[in-house]
């Protein structure tokens, strides 16, 4: 569960962001990202031919990428979305094209790491016809072409404007099929960046006092993760009755003697990503926090207990629930009770597929990365959730951080 780093922070929902001038990295904290190696050009060139196949066996002629993590998976560039397209056509034979502004070439070229052609377009020019031309110098004027499925609508809409004899076809599981399965190398930078994400948190949860804001605890995390090396990616912490709704209130919240506390934060490390969630009460909890904490915490330990290889990754979501309305929850994603997914997938993005929800059919398979969050919220109370990533192995899942150990001792 997450929140992107440059949310507005509100009084319930405080988005971390860089720390403020002035504010002094925290004392004894060192990176620890150190030896963290960003993907080699060889990798992502593998991760090129690997589509390049795929299109070929399903008879495409080009995918093409516009800005985005998947631009930034198989290429490297890593640009914003704007009105102005910048997009990558990868033919399913030869090497690929790149498309963007006339004056963001040198930019764009910082990033780009495989190589091949840049054509820029100035600003009275038409950038669907310069896709249109390189999909036609490689030898693609008709037939079957495929984007990234986040793609905006009034690219592919120019797209096809620029040359109607193309057909436009789902690119969605041509992506799945290479990203879904992690690398070592990629495996390597989530294990770092949820390294530095515990640490920032055992060091908050030591560091926060009655009164402070949600602000003010989300900016002792900010300040830990980049003394720590990480990128601060998203944080959020809900107190009091605001953690009993998964991404917060606006409602102002300070801490108190009693209170809950729910952070949800992570950061990246060369752009692979954490996520992890603690809750804890500050000073003494009531019987039913307690009880609650521990049902989450079983939660947790049933959602990885269920993952096997080979088995549908929606059954985890299923066992979850099943053992929630046992406890009296739900039913279902009714509340009081857990009202979002058990997980979802996890790398260079914070929330990508397969995700684990009732129905989602998708094998488990060695490689694959998730989250593991099975809260319980009790609208107008409080809420728990307490998250965790793992990736599947031959075996079984294998947590990139250890769960929680108990309420009073969480990190």
């Amino acid at each position: 569960m997450r929140r992107r780093a440059f949310l507005t922070a509100a009084a319930g929902l405080a988005a971390a962001s860089l720390p403020r001038a002035g504010i002094a990295a925290p004392a004894g904290l060192v990176s620890m990202t150190g030896g963290a190696k960003p993907i080699a050009v060889e990798e992502r060139r593998a991760r090129i031919a690997r589509l390049q196949r795929l299109m070929v066996d399903g008879k495409v002629g080009a995918m093409i990428i516009e800005s985005g993590s998947s631009l930034d998976y198989f290429t490297g560039i890593q640009w914003r979305r704007s009105e102005r397209t910048t997009a990558s056509v990868i033919p399913a034979r030869g090497d690929i094209i790149t498309v963007t502004p006339a004056f963001e070439e040198p930019s764009v070229r910082e990033t780009l790491a495989v190589g091949g052609e840049v054509r820029p377009w100035d600003e009275h020019e038409n950038p669907f016809a310069t896709i249109v031309g390189a999909l036609k110098d490689r030898g693609v004027t008709a037939g079957a072409i495929t984007f990234e499925s986040t793609t905006r609508l009034f690219l592919v809409d120019g797209v096809r404007a620029a040359n109607p004899a193309l057909k436009v076809v789902s690119g969605d599981a041509l992506v799945k099929a290479v990203r879904l399965i992690k690398s070592p190398a990629e495996l390597a930078l989530m294990q770092s960046a949820n390294d530095v994400t515990l640490a920032a948190l055992r060091h908050v949860h030591a560091g926060v006092r009655v009164g402070m804001s949600p602000g003010e605890i989300g900016e002792l995390m900010t300040a830990a993760t980049v003394a720590l090396g990480g990128a601060p990616e998203f944080g959020l912490v809900l107190i009091n009755e605001a953690s009993a709704y998964p991404h917060g209130s606006h409602q102002k919240q300070a801490l108190r003697e009693g209170s809950v506390i729910l952070m949800d934060v992570g950061c990246t490390v060369h752009g692979y990503q954490s996520d992890i969630s603690r809750t804890w009460v500050m000073g003494q909890p009531t019987a039913k926090q307690r009880k609650v904490w521990n049902t989450v915490k079983r939660g947790q330990e049933i959602a990885l207990a269920t993952a096997r290889p080979g088995s549908p990754v929606g059954a985890i979501d299923d066992a979850v629930r099943a053992y929630y309305e046992k406890e009296g929850w739900g039913p279902g994603y009714h509340l009081p009770g857990l009202s979002h997914r058990t997980g979802h997938g996890i790398g260079l993005d914070g929330h990508e597929p397969p995700y684990l929800v009732h129905g989602d059919a998708t094998p488990l398979a060695r490689g694959m990365c998730f989250s593991d969050e099975p809260g319980i919220y009790i609208p107008g109370e409080f809420g728990i959730r307490l998250e965790d990533c793992w990736r599947m192995t031959e075996t079984g899942p294998k947590l990139f951080t250890p769960l929680a150990r108990s309420l009073e001792d969480p990190i």
